[in-house]
């Protein structure tokens, strides 16, 4: 194989011979990607690893002789390497992915099922995408530990009536979790929008609800949104905070995808600036692409308060950095401040002034 100094090298690992393949002629359909190995087992894929040390390896999370989960925490405990993991659309296939992503892996691709040759134009932009963007990002070392307790905070020292909103890509599952375990358990209501398929927002909501101080869900249409409580987006619809019945409640739509999303962070944004306006607090953090930053920017003229996650914590600073650059971020924050930076922003008494 002739491959380009340039090109993002990549091993695939599969014990099917037809997905090996699959991925693999798709991968190399783009001209910046080349594979450089392809593995029927994780035995064969630690030498190519050590052999080829490639950019980015796909990895699929069932197979023979050694599972995937126990190959990653392998990976990024003695040579961390950013990994794509390739996933089934099921129960089992969501939670193993949400362990994946906790043990470091950069992102996901749902494998097809049925109609693969009418899911390959979908499959190629999304795995093209992914590893591309997994090449850049900045992965860390795995280390067992016990997942640590919530921090346990003292009351707000004023009653807020703020409503925080949180959009994030690209390694939001940890960062997400690190900002809520920072947080009280009555702090005030949380609407997430986390870009993920339908299955797998259901299981990340029970996931947080286990590990959390407050309560994760979630959100359902019109239902109205109270303190202690975090509302996710379902991976199959808008989420928006809409003000009914002199209250605040969510609302959830199916309308297209928004800056190539649905759910779309930049539509939770644009939502808290026309209902709440300087009662919000934006926050957005790590992730590819540029959802959120117009309707950030939205926020931030509506007088709400603006955070964004800074890039050397970031997995992927892509969203961070487009809304910094755009004027849409008051302030960047490490990822383990932002919490402090929340509860600040909601004890404040006055607006943040309004940009032009």
């Amino acid at each position: 194989m002739n491959q380009k100094p340039s090109q993002i090298r990549v091993v695939v690992v599969d014990d099917s011979t037809f997905m090996r393949e699959l991925i693999a002629t798709v991968l190399e359909a783009d001209p910046e990607i080349a594979v450089v190995g392809k593995a029927p087992d994780p035995y064969v894929a630690r030498d190519m690893i050590k052999d080829l040390n490639p950019d980015v390896v796909t990895l699929d999370i069932e197979m023979p002789r050694m599972d995937g989960l126990t190959f990653l925490r392998k990976i990024m405990s003695l040579r961390p390497t950013p990994v794509v993991m390739i996933s089934t659309l099921t129960q089992a296939g969501a939670d193993a992915t949400l362990q994946a992503l906790e043990i470091g892996a950069v992102d996901f691709v749902a494998k097809p099922t049925a109609a693969i040759g009418a899911a390959m134009a979908d499959l190629s932009a999304e795995l093209h995408a992914k590893v591309k963007a997994a090449a850049h990002s900045r992965v860390r070392p795995y280390r067992d530990v016990p997942v640590p307790a919530p921090v346990r905070r003292e009351h707000p020292r004023k009653a807020t009536e703020r409503i925080v909103l949180i959009g994030a890509s690209t390694g939001g599952v940890e960062a997400l979790k690190t900002v809520l375990m920072r947080l009280p358990e009555d702090c005030p209501p949380i609407l997430i929008t986390q870009h993920m398929p339908e299955r797998f927002t259901a299981a990340f909501a029970r996931r947080l609800d286990r590990e959390c101080p407050m309560k994760v869900s979630e959100a359902r249409h019109s239902e109205p949104i109270e303190a202690g409580h975090v509302y996710i987006a379902p991976g199959s619809h808008h989420l928006e905070l809409v003000r009914s019945v002199g209250r605040f409640a969510c609302a959830l739509s199916d309308g297209p995808p928004v800056s190539g999303h649905r759910p779309s962070v930049d539509v939770l944004f644009r939502s808290g600036a026309r209902a709440a306006g300087a009662k919000a607090i934006g926050v957005i953090l790590t992730g590819m692409g540029r959802d959120g930053a117009a309707g950030l920017s939205e926020l931030r003229r509506a007088s709400g308060a603006t955070i964004g996650q800074d890039e050397a914590t970031s997995l992927i600073y892509g969203m961070p950095r487009v809304a910094f650059e755009l004027g849409a971020v008051e302030r960047q924050y490490a990822l383990a401040d932002i919490a402090d930076a929340i509860l600040a922003a909601a004890e404040r008494d006055h607006p943040q002034a309004k940009i032009a």
